[in-house]
Order: structure tokens, then sequence, then C-alpha cells
């Protein structure tokens, strides 16, 4: 359950100068996340993670960040996000994480069996978690915007989110104008294949083709055939030329 407001600061000084702000009064718009199922300790290792960060660098931390609970910190902190861009009118762009922290809930007990009739007492933890985000001061926020311009990431604002939104409409009308010119093209090329008169075109240079092709093999059978008996004509001369030869001697 989330629960989100702005409070108004109380402020009280020491006396070296030290500003100091109760926990529940501190500056900036809040979101809470009550009865989570874990316990503080391991809520606090995750958070300290993102303490003083950019909204934006904190939510790139906690969604690469290996542990279910961020996946609970990261809604909480879009949740104080949007009530500061909603309710008190900030840019999301010039807020940070000015404080996180985790208090107990209540615990659940539970009981295990164990050996011999006895029982183990079992703690289920729960906690309460607070993300608060507030504006950059006037000359990190300058700062900032100054490195993001010398980045190449200038207008990462509102009017870069509407230049990525046009950029993404312009690529997915080329897209369908693309796959429409494809289809256009393959069911002209299916008609062409369709047609009775190219069909018929097609069968007769085919039959030419394999007829060409017939024609030399069957000169070629010829000429292997006619020397063969050329040599047995031959053969049966030179018979006859030895059968004279012993009729004489």
């Amino acid at each position: 359950m989330a629960q989100s407001g702005t409070k108004i600061a109380a402020v009280r000084e020491t006396r070296k100068g030290a500003t100091i702000y109760k926990t529940n009064e501190r500056p900036g718009t809040r979101a809470e996340v009550r009865y989570v199922r874990v316990s503080a300790y391991k809520a606090r290792e995750v958070l300290d993670l993102v303490r003083g960060k950019h909204v934006n660098e904190a939510d790139e931390i906690l969604q690469f960040t290996e542990r279910d609970i961020s996946n609970v910190i990261r809604k909480g902190l879009a949740s104080a996000v949007a009530n500061a861009t909603n309710n008190d009118g900030q840019d999301p762009e010039a807020l940070f994480v000015s404080a996180c922290f985790a208090d107990e809930g209540p615990t659940l007990k539970r009981w295990r069996p164990r050996a011999r009739g006895r029982a183990t007492r079992i703690r289920k933890r729960t906690c309460h978690i607070t993300i608060i985000v507030s504006r950059l001061p006037e000359a990190q926020l300058k700062l900032r915007l100054e490195r993001e311009a010398a980045s190449g990431r200038a207008g990462a604002g509102a009017a870069g989110r509407a230049s990525r939104r046009a950029r993404v409409a312009e690529s997915k009308r080329a897209a369908k104008a693309e796959a429409a010119h494809d289809h256009d093209h393959d069911h002209d090329h299916d008609h062409e294949h369709e047609d009775p008169a190219v069909e018929a075109e097609v069968v007769e240079t085919t039959e030419a083709v394999e007829a060409e092709v017939e024609a030399p093999e069957v000169e070629a059978e010829a000429t292997e055939e006619a020397p063969v008996e050329e040599t047995d004509a031959a053969e049966g001369a030179d018979d006859a030329t030895e059968t004279d030869e012993k009729d004489e001697k």
C-alpha cells in the first residue's frame, strides 16, 4: 500500500550551524510503501545505492539490481516522481532522491516443528519504505544540464520525449509503407505466373531447350558407332588376306 504527500519541513539548527530535519517532516515529495514482506535490513541495503542520485540514475540502478526488493523500491520511486509532477508541478528531470529509508513494521510470528516435540519460532519481518524526491539545487541542475549538452544528450526533458515520439511514429509509418510495397510486389508476381499465356510460353520454351539438348546426344551416339563398324570391316579384310597367303603356300 503506497501513501504520498508533501510535508512542510520543520527546521532546527544546532549550535554549530548544522540543519536538522525530522524524519517525518523532511522537505520534498514523498511516497510510502507500507507492510512490505521483507526485512528492513534487506531494504536498506538497496536504498543505500540510490540515496542522493538523480531519479533517472536511481531508476537504472534499481532496474539492474539483482534483489527482489528493488522492484518494490522502483515502484515507490516512480510513485514519488509522479506525485511531484502531478501534485506539486515539478519537472521530473530536475528531481533527485533526497532521502530514502526503511522502518520496521510488525513481525509475523510462525512456528516450525522440531525434533522431540519441540517448536522453533519463525519471525517474518515487514517494513515500511519511504522515498522522498526534491528539486536539485540550481547550481547542480545547471551543471547537470551543461554536462548533458556536452555529451550530446541535451533536450532530455519534454522536448526530447516529444522528438523521440515523432521519430518512432515516422519509423512505424516507413515500416508499414515498405511492408505494403513488398506485399503488392509479391501479389503481382503471383498473378504473372497464373496467366495461361505465360505458362504456355514457358512450356514451349522448355520443350525447345530439351530438344536442342537431346539432338547433340543422338549425333554423338552415331559417331561413336561408326568407328566400331569400320574396325570390324578392317579386321575381316585382314583375315581374308591371311587365308589367301596360306593357299598360295
